[in-house]
């Protein structure tokens, strides 16, 4: 059991530093992500000149939802989807296949190794420059900000898990680009990111929030903004942890079938 952790710290120790030779990409990145919440800023103080509250937030709340969910997304986003796909437009996926290793276990390992540098290269330099340009509040309580944290964790293990079904895609249809697209903006849009899930119907966020997208910026933004407390706060983190646990085996049994079919047409 040691080895084998030992194995996959390797993968996420070799993918931090894989990532450090692309460092440049990120500080633009942080200019980037700037720009998006300064739009997004903008956008919102216009709308709430009309009135002090909307949907329930007023505007320094949403001022934090939106400074603090694009930060967290530069956290939590990965693009195994596209490497995977890569791979199997380049052969490389061979390699994979044969290595001794759990290769959904080694992509998230990777991927875990990427966020930590994406952390500490590119998260706290754009919550440090959001912090000093806009009134972003601190989490609600000290709960909520260990909740928070704890749950940006979850957002990055689903994420991760749902990048490595559409990238096992590329094993059966070869060209996903289109399937990473549609995901794209399904995502930015149900995740709750560019527009809070309290602006939806409520018999459409309640249907909402039994998938896994919202968990990937509103429920950690709510948590933070202590929107959510005890029992909700609970149940939400522990709809995360089944997210995880249904994506994990989700992806471990459609990982078996794809390269069992894709062995068969090999002969």
């Amino acid at each position: 059991m040691k080895s084998r952790l030992l194995t996959y710290f390797e993968f996420a120790r070799v993918a931090f530093l894989k990532t450090l030779a692309y460092r440049l990409r990120y500080f633009t990145g942080i200019l980037t992500y700037a720009v998006n919440v300064s739009v997004y800023y903008f956008i919102w103080r216009a709308i709430y000149s009309a009135s002090p509250r909307v949907a329930g937030y007023d505007l320094a709340q949403m001022t934090t939802y939106v400074a603090v969910g694009w930060t967290i997304r530069s956290f939590y986003f990965n693009n195994i989807d596209r490497e995977m796909a890569a791979e199997v437009i380049e052969g490389r996926i061979a390699v994979n296949l044969i290595k001794p290793v759990d290769a959904q276990l080694m992509y998230v390992s990777q991927t875990a190794g990427e966020s930590c540098f994406r952390f500490l290269m590119f998260t706290l330099p754009i919550a440090l420059l959001l912090l000093v340009v806009y009134p972003v509040r601190p989490p609600a309580t000290a709960t909520a900000g260990a909740a928070f944290a704890l749950s940006s964790i979850f957002a990055l293990l689903i994420f991760a898990l749902i990048n490595f079904l559409v990238g096992t895609m590329a094993l059966q249809i070869q060209s996903i680009m289109g399937v990473i697209r549609a995901k794209y903006f399904v995502v930015e849009f149900l995740s709750g990111l560019l527009l809070p899930l309290g602006f939806f119907p409520e018999k459409v966020r309640r249907v909402l929030l039994f998938l896994p997208f919202p968990h990937l910026s509103y429920t950690p933004l709510e948590i933070d903004l202590g929107r959510l407390r005890g029992v909700a706060l609970v149940g939400n983190l522990a709809l995360q942890v089944a997210w995880i646990a249904v994506l994990f085996a989700a992806g471990r049994l459609y990982w078996r079938l794809a390269t069992r079919r894709l062995s068969i047409q090999g002969g």
